[in-house]
Formats: C-alpha cells, structure tokens, sequence
C-alpha cells in the first residue's frame, strides 16, 4: 500500500495566554490537543495564533502555541509563520516578530525549501474614498489587508515538492468609517454600517486575488504543480473568493485553462457532513482545502472533524468554532 500524505487546516481561534483571555490557555490546550492529535498531519496549517512577549523581553513568539505542541508529535515538526508588518504593534511594540494576533503558521513533517508571505506584493492597496466617512477624507486613502498569504514550499520523501499556501480572508464583518459608530457594535447609520461592509468585502476580494497570483506564479513556474491552498476562506463555495481562487472553466470560459484551476476537496464531503462551522444554527463550509490537478491525482479522501462542533454564537467553551479538515493523498513517486 503507498505511503500516504494528511494536509491539515485548523483555525485555533485567538490562540493566547494573556491572564484576561477566557477561557485559559490550560482549558484550551486539554480541549485542541487531542484533536491536533487525532489529525495525524504531515503538513498542518494554523490561523489565529497570537503572539506573545517572552517573560525576558524580545520580539513576541508563537509562545502559546509552542505549549499547545508539547507532547505530541508536531512539536519536532519545522514551522514557518507569518511576521508583523514593519511599525508599530498594537501595542506601540516597534521590533519585529509575530504579532499580536492572528498570525498563520505552516507545520511540516517535511523539510522547508522556502517561505514567503504577500501582503500587497502582488496586488497594490486600491484608493477609496469613503462617502458616509465624517470628516470625508479630500483623497482616496489606501485599502489594506488585515492579513497576508503565507507560502511554503516543502520537500516529499521522494525529492518532489508540494507548494502550501495558508490563508485567513477577512470576514464579512462591516470595516470600520470614520465618524459612523458609536461604538465597538453599533452603526450611526444603515449608510455607513453597508459602506463598511463593502470595505470589508473588498478586503477579502483583494486577498483572493493576491492567493490566486500566488498560484498562477507557481504555475508558470511549474505547470504540473503540487499545489495546496488552505485555511478560513470566510466563504462558502459560491461566493466571490472560493471562485476568485479556484478559477474554473466555468468562470473563465476557456479550456484551455483548465489545468491552472483548484478543486475544492469538500465537495467529496455529503451534504450533512460539509459544514466547519455553526452560525446561529446555520451550517456554513467556511473552511477549505483546494487543490491542483496533479495532487488531486493522488487524492484519496477528507475529512471534516465536525462532530460536536458547538454554534459560535451561544458557546464560550475552550474548543475551536471551527472544524478542522484533513485531506489525504498518496505520496507521490520520485
């Protein structure tokens, strides 16, 4: 029988240990480990893991996280993750390392040739000038994203490399506009809650179409590919980013580009089961791996570790809102 290959991807939800973080880092570690274990991942993708400062000063570290990973397996793993962006933190911290929050990491069985991440380097920030803004700004100011696109490329037993993108798209949360809330929750206007929220899908456009340069990069590079792409798309199938990533045929209306589009391996999953978070009751597949042509040639199952997964909106226990997925493939001959 082939050896078999597991890519994972689990959004931890605000992985911390600060002392007003609840529930406690302890609580949360008895609760994830298990079923970090229970995924058996050669090649595991994280979103949501905040950084903290070591107890001597420095630069924050993935600290939280390296606890989480004692004793089990991808505690030996190598690991790449996302960096701040240059300036100052949240919290005025000039120096460099993780940040604050929500940083994505990529863990690996297998050794990292290289890594990168993108943040407007393949797409730049559009101008906006927001209309319901008070004061409204004289120019367009520019559109940031909230995180970057991580890539790492890994080398398989048998000299063959997989090419890994790990992404968390912004959700579709209303963006703040200057002058139009009251606070943290509540809108001034119907106005300006709907431009924030164009804002906010705006955001998670540009970061779908900066993952899917990555990949037509890759491509160019190397049409057979093995290409994954996984992570919190912050939409289901049908919506604007999946189709912005996947690229399919349908879409572009011409076959001969066929082979540069990604098949999201969910759809394997039955209707009941395809669900990786629950929203107010609404069963939602927010979570997705997508894959090339050549690795979905070695494809032979996924699963959504969905069962007991609780509705985000009435439950504070320790465990993740979000099902994690692992899709298996057979190893690649050399």
């Amino acid at each position: 029988m082939p050896q078999t290959l597991r890519i994972a991807t689990f959004n931890l939800e605000s992985l911390d240990d600060r002392p007003d973080v609840w529930p406690p880092l302890e609580d949360r570690i008895e609760a994830l480990r298990p079923r970090l274990v229970r995924l058996g991942a050669d090649i595991l993708c994280l979103q949501e893991v905040n950084g903290q400062h070591p107890p001597g000063g420095g630069p924050r570290r993935l600290l939280a996280l390296e606890r989480l990973l004692e004793e089990t397996p991808y505690a030996g793993f190598h690991m790449v993750s996302s960096q701040r962006v240059s300036g100052p933190d949240r919290e005025g911290d000039e120096a460099r390392g993780a940040d604050a929050v929500h940083n994505l990491v990529i863990l690996s069985r297998f050794s990292i040739q290289a890594s990168l991440e993108l943040r407007h380097d393949l797409v730049d920030r559009p101008l906006y000038r927001p209309a319901t803004a008070k004061p409204k700004p004289r120019a367009a100011q520019p559109v940031e994203w909230d995180r970057p696109v991580l890539q790492a490329t890994l080398v398989l037993p048998g000299g063959q490399m997989v090419h890994v993108i790990n992404l968390h798209l912004r959700a579709p949360l209303a963006a703040p506009v200057a002058g139009q809330k009251q606070d943290s929750s509540t809108w001034r206007s119907v106005a300006g809650w709907a431009e924030g929220f164009f804002l906010a899908t705006m955001k998670r456009a540009g970061q779908a179409l900066e993952a899917r340069l990555l990949v037509d990069h890759l491509f160019a590079a190397d049409p057979g590919a093995l290409i994954a792409v996984c992570g919190d798309f912050n939409a289901e199938e049908r919506q604007t980013p999946l189709r912005t990533i996947r690229g399919d045929v349908t879409d572009t209306g011409n076959s001969a580009l066929g082979d540069s589009a990604l098949i999201p391996l969910d759809r394997a999953v039955p209707e009941t089961r395809r669900y990786s978070v629950v929203h107010g009751g609404r069963r939602q597949m927010l979570d997705h791996v997508l894959v090339s042509r050549e690795l979905f040639d070695l494809y032979r199952h996924v699963e959504v570790h969905n069962e007991g997964l609780a509705d985000e909106l009435t439950d504070s226990g320790p465990e993740s809102h979000h099902a994690p997925l692992v899709a298996v493939f057979d190893l690649p001959n050399g």
